[in-house]
């Protein structure tokens, strides 16, 4: 029994302690509770704003998670030419795609199977799926029948989507005019570029939901539908393409020659009707693509023409009433100086008419037609012609030629200008300016799109009296006598220039050579205008009425044969003795 002492101090309770028994400010306790209750109502209002007021910020947010945005793809517009064959299509193909962060469950044997069927190696294909980012290409463009394999092997994180791949049924024939688009259907050269606007089309809108594996749950909202681009109807036939496109790839094997181009106009409307180059490419195969085998040569390539202006220089001495088509101007003895140039004939001559120069093709009798003009009328002349400004038909890499201000031309500038040297010019626009002679004297604009009636109305730059004149000379000229008898086309009249120019290399003529012809067919009623230019023969001849007349005879013949044009001529025999090899 514990016995307490009645004196015995009282033990104190923990909570009345004297050390808990310090007393707090009054107003400390307020402030303590007034901030909580502030930051309480900030809370409230924070959640007011994002909830009531600016609840766009949340739902943002939370949609970015799930809803996803997917493009429709648009199918390009085909390329036809002017029957509606086909020249350029769209196919449809499939993108394999994947979310790396999912496709890291693959097993090896799975990514085996995968490369495989996409001829991809085992490596690479690791490394694409080892990146860090959400979404990887794996392949672009596979054909379905491939794509419905991957499909069939249900690999996570492998999706795939609908695209379009390029299919261009005449391949390597009308590469350089047809062009090609890039694996994002976009075009990258000819009318695939030039038009890309009208045959690219718009992609279309269709929102979906999806799940963190990129699997489509399903559709919310409406689909825009896509607007599939535009068909576009070349002026080109394909059966004359094929004509010259095989008569240029013949030439280039049978002269050893670097390159070659032809162009054929409808003189009626300036519609392109074939424009061809070698070499050339398969643009369904770009795999070992070089360089040279892309370039139009006929629209990018800038050379000097030769004697295929001297007509012009003529129509002008014939426009300005200075000669007529039988003035005399005396050759001899087959030279002219100038300054300290001298100026010579591949043959010397004597007395030759206006009509002579072109069909004997004297430089000599050209320079003395052009001596009687100031610089400023030959120079407004060939700017009238569309020498020294691009042709503006939409090709990427469009040239326009060389053609200096007449104010700096000096005596031999203009002299050799006037036989075509000096001054340079592209395939196209040489073609382009003979339409003045095709026609009554006017010129009218190229078209690559078919031409419907009314008829273009040209810009008068000749008399159509001259223009009848100088297609007498252009028909000298392929005749017997002429220097340009292998251009002959045997039942139809044709005329037309040679021209055989060194090629400039560093500045210096080097001895290399370009060889062309430009003719009209038939000449009872000018059709057709067709130009052949022949670079770097190297086989032995040179001359452009050795090398690019019999191209044109070949081309040309095709053209009027498969166009039905009715003969207008006995047929030709030419002789074995007009076979020169000093034509110009």
């Amino acid at each position: 029994m514990v016995v307490r002492r009645r004196n015995a101090p009282r033990p104190h309770r923990f909570s009345e302690s004297p050390l808990l028994q310090l007393a707090l400010p009054s107003w400390r306790s307020r402030m303590a509770g007034l901030v909580l209750l502030g930051l309480f109502a900030v809370l409230v209002g924070r959640a007011f704003y994002l909830q009531v007021v600016n609840n766009e910020f949340l739902q943002d947010q939370g949609e970015s998670r799930y809803l996803r945005d997917l493009e429709v793809s648009a199918s390009r517009g085909k390329i036809l030419d002017r029957h509606g064959d086909l020249l350029a299509i769209s196919t449809p193909m499939q993108s394999i795609w994947a979310i790396p962060v999912d496709a890291g469950k693959l097993e090896p044997m799975q990514v085996k199977q995968l490369a495989q069927l996409l001829e991809m190696d085992v490596k690479e294909l690791n490394r694409r799926l080892a990146s860090d980012r959400n979404f990887v290409y794996l392949q672009r463009q596979v054909p379905p029948e491939t794509a419905a394999r991957i499909a069939a092997l249900k690999l996570p994180g492998i999706h795939q989507s609908k695209e379009f791949r390029r299919f261009y049924p005449a391949g390597e024939m009308v590469a350089h005019i047809v062009g090609f688009t890039g694996v994002d259907d976009k075009g990258l050269e000819g009318v695939e570029l030039a038009f890309q606007s009208d045959l690219m089309g718009r992609a279309g809108r269709r929102s979906v939901i999806r799940d963190r594996r990129g699997q489509i749950v399903e559709d919310v909202g409406g689909m825009k539908p896509p607007q599939d681009g535009k068909d576009i109807r070349l002026a080109l036939d394909s059966k004359l393409q094929y004509i010259a496109f095989s008569a240029i790839k013949e030439a280039v094997a049978e002269h050893q020659a670097r390159a070659a181009g032809a162009v054929v106009l409808d003189a009626k409307t300036g519609e392109i009707l074939a424009l061809a180059n070698w070499p050339s490419y398969n643009p369904n195969n770009r795999a070992s693509l070089k360089g040279p085998q892309l370039r139009n040569r006929a629209v990018t390539d800038s050379f000097e023409p030769g004697s295929t202006l001297k007509p012009f220089t003529a129509a002008l001495a014939l426009e300005r009433g200075k000669f007529r088509f039988d003035s005399m101007i005396d050759c001899a003895p087959g030279r002219i100086t100038i300054g300290t140039a001298t100026i010579s004939d591949a043959h010397p001559h004597g007395l030759l008419s206006v009509a002579q120069v072109i069909q004997k093709s004297s430089n000599v009798g050209t320079v003395k037609m052009a001596s009687t003009f100031s610089p400023r009328e030959m120079w407004e002349m060939f700017d009238a012609l569309g020498f020294g400004t691009p042709p503006a038909l939409g090709f990427p890499g469009e040239v326009g030629g060389r053609l200096r201000p007449w104010k700096n031309w000096r005596p031999i500038e203009q002299a050799t200008m006037s036989y075509g040297h000096g001054i340079s010019v592209s395939l196209i626009q040489l073609a382009r300016a003979y339409l003045v002679f095709a026609r009554d004297g006017d010129l009218i604009p190229l078209s690559l799109l078919t031409v419907a009636e009314p008829l273009p109305r040209g810009i008068q730059i000749f008399s159509p009296e001259t223009a009848r004149e100088i297609r007498t000379m252009l028909e000298m000229a392929a005749g017997p006598g002429g220097t340009a008898p292998l251009a002959q086309v045997p039942g139809y009249r044709v005329g037309g220039k040679t021209g055989t120019a060194h090629k400039l290399e560093g500045g210096v003529y080097a001895r290399k050579y370009v060889a062309s012809f430009v003719g009209i067919a038939p000449m009872s009623d000018p059709r057709f205008v067709v130009a052949v230019m022949v670079d770097e023969p190297s086989a032995g001849k040179y001359y452009g009425g050795t090398v690019a007349g019999p191209v044109f005879s070949r081309i040309a013949g095709g053209v009027l044969r498969t166009m039905g044009i009715a003969p207008d001529a006995p047929s030709v025999q030419v002789a074995a003795d007009s076979r020169k090899e000093g034509v110009l």
